[in-house]
């Protein structure tokens, strides 16, 4: 037999990858003696590489009396394809001549081994050694700069494919879109995208997905438009799915038919390209099956959900865990759980994925006890898992399960990250415990977070809000760098231990270090001018935010609505008030509030009118704030109207401070009895502050029977209490009756009731 046929027998095998077939005609090759050619001992090398046979390339190798520059490349390919990266270095090292090739195989092998500097080390030194990359190297390369978000070093490729003419090719062309997508340089990506003459649908589709991440998704959309109309782009399942994972995007609430602007909203588009899916044949393709699922759910469409899910032949554990994250988005547990019931019955067992789904819809709709179930049904929680559960506890204000989570991952020896930590720290803050908190912090430092700016942000608040501003300080000037975080952190910290020139110095400080404030700087600020009752400072802050373009935010325009009632400036607040383009009870209550404060009754009732008829609904600080206006301007049955409304109007049940705020009106009216019969009916009746409370009022109106009925009341709940004792003393006092005041101071001596002597701040 020929070379020519023994070539010929060996690239059909290759092609088909046919090994048995293969080995025949190596075993014919030393028959017929020709081992020692170079061409078909470099074509056997490539064919057992082809094969995933890893020992038989060696053989061939080493058994060779004559190799060139082709024989050392097949042999570090079929290293580099057995991912051998180890002896691929070695025998890299020792080829006795390099080519192009030899660099591209260590430069792709490094990049699908996830090594990407390692990839780039190469790369340089390529260039270095002179010579010019190919399609090939550059695609490995840019490939590379996207995982590490290097565009600098993406630029250069680029820039050296320009001038060495490979820019235009698609290889090369699709990688730079893929590179400048991943760094999220969409400017760049979309030239590069503008200078490809022909660019095929893996183009179109890195560029959708560029789009898309940069939140561009009605441009993202237009490419596809523009893809389906390029009449020689075949769509096919990817890009499809692509364009999917944009309308996934639309977000629950969003309108099913058009946006703001008439025109097709994101979840219609993802419709229609359902139906394009199925006009073209790919109803039966489950990735994209399962990518049309996905869009459904994240838009909170779970009715077409179902119906696709329904559809499926056998739903994957992917599917499952769509419906399943998809039912958590809308609060609905109860059919979450029960999906995921039925996904055990269906014999598809449970991933993490499922449970981390599972688990985060419970958080998201607040309800931590089952929560808690899905948690510790884990047999091995994921950090992240851990992480969710602690964010949980958290967000309820559920501080003591927060620490001893904590401490159970201790034990466990589970490592925490910055979010970890940062939960932690903020629940040690809220409790302080500074003790527990130091705790925390050396473990920061143990796994090297102490000087993460989110870590640190939080470790300023810890001791800030424990009242240790030295050692937040220090922390502060200790970080690396600083962000809008950490001064948020150290100027709030200053507030909070009422330091307000030095909240305000700091502030200065942060615009001098092009540090631009946000809506949370601005009303931390903010609260430090009403604090300390400085309007004029007020007033150049408020500028400040007019020139910044903050006025629109309700966060900013509340604090500056609390900051100018408590300065006086009622009217100026008002006009803050009606500017705003929008509200949320937060600056109706504040408004209320401020009439409250500074004795306008009469227009705080109005404006709680006001925020009814609007359709705000009132919230429990509303109800304290406008029954507090009622109690001090007189407004006594507008408060009794109002009181009983929350129950008959709002179904809900009045709390303790509005109790207390009716009582007070009734009381500072005279209206003692009425008081005191309706605390009888209160839930609260128990409570010694609404007795205190009528008790008060008894002195000013001298009503003695009403104040020695509320004084026994208050006896009986504690007798120890020293209050009641010193207010009914008071009453009589006031009357001129010293014998019962007597009376009573001696009473108090006969219980061993100790009143703590008063103190003066001057």
């Amino acid at each position: 037999m020929s070379k020519e046929s023994l070539v010929n027998l060996l690239e059909r095998c290759i092609q088909l990858k046919s090994h048995e077939s293969g080995k025949i005609v190596h075993a014919r090759i030393l028959r017929t003696g020709f081992s020692s050619d170079t061409f078909l001992c470099n074509r056997l090398i490539d064919f057992y590489s082809k094969c995933s046979d890893i020992t038989s390339p060696r053989h061939v190798f080493d058994s060779m009396l004559r190799r060139d520059v082709f024989s050392w490349n097949a042999m570090l390919g079929s290293f580099c394809a057995a991912n051998d990266l180890e002896d691929a270095y070695k025998l890299f090292d020792k080829m006795p001549e390099r080519n192009v090739v030899s660099w591209n195989s260590m430069i792709s092998a490094f990049v699908k081994n996830g090594d990407d500097l390692m990839a780039l080390d190469f790369y340089t030194a390529m260039i270095w050694e002179g010579f010019l990359p190919t399609r090939f190297t550059l695609a490995s390369v840019l490939s590379a700069c996207g995982a590490l978000l290097d565009a600098g070093l993406g630029r250069l490729c680029h820039g050296l494919a320009v001038k060495i003419g490979i820019d235009r090719n698609i290889y090369v062309s699709n990688a730079l879109l893929s590179m400048y997508s991943k760094c999220r340089c969409v400017e760049d990506a979309v030239k590069a995208f503008a200078g490809l003459e022909e660019p095929n649908e893996v183009s179109f589709t890195a560029m959708m997905g560029s789009l898309a991440e940069a939140e561009k998704v009605e441009e993202a959309l237009e490419m596809f438009k523009l893809m389906h109309r390029t009449r020689r782009i075949c769509i096919d399942a990817v890009s499809l799915s692509s364009i999917l994972g944009v309308c996934a995007r639309g977000g629950i609430g969003e309108s099913d038919f058009s946006d703001a602007n008439d025109r097709p909203s994101v979840r219609l588009h993802g419709q229609l390209i359902h139906s394009l899916s199925v006009k073209l044949g790919f109803e039966s393709d489950f990735h994209l099956s399962n990518s049309m699922l996905d869009m459904y759910a994240k838009n909170g469409d779970m009715a077409n959900a179902e119906t696709l899910f329904h559809r499926l032949s056998v739903p994957s554990t992917v599917s499952w865990n769509i419906m399943i994250a998809g039912y958590g988005q809308i609060y609905r547990i109860d059919k979450a759980a029960e999906l995921m019931e039925r996904m055990i019955c269906c014999g598809c067992e449970p991933d993490e994925v499922t449970f981390i789904n599972l688990l985060f819809g419970c958080i998201r709709a607040g309800d931590i006890v089952v929560g808690r179930q899905v948690f510790d049904r884990m047999t091995c929680p994921s950090l992240t898992s851990w992480n969710a559960m602690l964010s949980g506890y958290s967000q309820v204000e559920n501080h003591d399960q927060v620490i001893m989570l904590f401490r159970e991952m201790q034990l466990r020896n589970i490592k925490p990250d910055k979010t970890t930590l940062v939960v932690v720290l903020g629940s040690c803050a809220a409790m302080e415990l500074l003790d527990f908190g130091k705790q925390v912090h050396a473990v920061s430092q143990k796994f090297e977070l102490h000087g993460n700016l989110y870590v640190g942000s939080a470790l300023i608040s810890l001791y800030s809000k424990s009242r240790k501003m030295e050692t937040a300080l220090f922390i502060f000037h200790s970080l690396p760098e600083l962000d809008i975080a950490c001064w948020n952190s150290i100027i709030a910290g200053f507030s909070f231990n009422h330091l307000h020139e030095e909240a305000v110095v700091f502030f200065n400080l942060m615009r001098r270090k092009d540090v631009f404030p946000n809506e949370f700087s601005y009303a931390t600020l903010l609260s430090c001018c009403a604090g300390q009752s400085l309007p004029s400072q007020g007033r150049q802050i408020h500028a400040q935010i007019v020139k910044d373009g903050y006025m629109d935010n309700i966060f900013v325009g509340s604090a500056l609505i609390d900051m100018y009632c408590k300065c006086g400036g009622v009217d100026e607040a008002r006009h803050i008030f009606d500017s705003m383009p929008s509200r949320n009870t937060v600056p109706w209550n504040e408004m209320i509030h401020g009439y409250a404060q500074n004795g306008r009754g009469d227009e705080a009732v109005r404006l709680y009118n006001d925020m009814i008829k609007s359709g705000e609904e009132p919230d429990d600080i509303t109800f304290v704030s406008v029954l507090t206006s009622c109690s001090h301007s007189g407004l006594v049955d507008e408060g009794l109207k109002i009181f009983k409304s929350i129950s008959v109007v709002y179904k809900v049940e009045p709390l303790l401070d509005h109790c207390t705020c009716i009582i007070d009106a009734l009381g500072r009216a005279g209206r003692l009895h009425e008081a005191e019969t309706l605390i009888t009916k209160m839930p609260y009746k128990d409570d010694p502050v609404i007795w205190e409370v009528l008790l008060s009022s008894c002195r000013v109106h001298t009503d003695v029977p009403v104040a020695r009925r509320a004084a026994g009341i208050l006896f009986s709940i504690n007798p120890q209490n020293p209050t009641p004792y010193v207010l009914l003393a008071n009453v009589y006092s006031s009357m001129g009756r010293w014998d019962d005041a007597t009376a009573v101071r001696e009473l108090m001596t006969d219980e061993h009731v100790g009143k703590e002597a008063g103190y003066s701040w001057m």
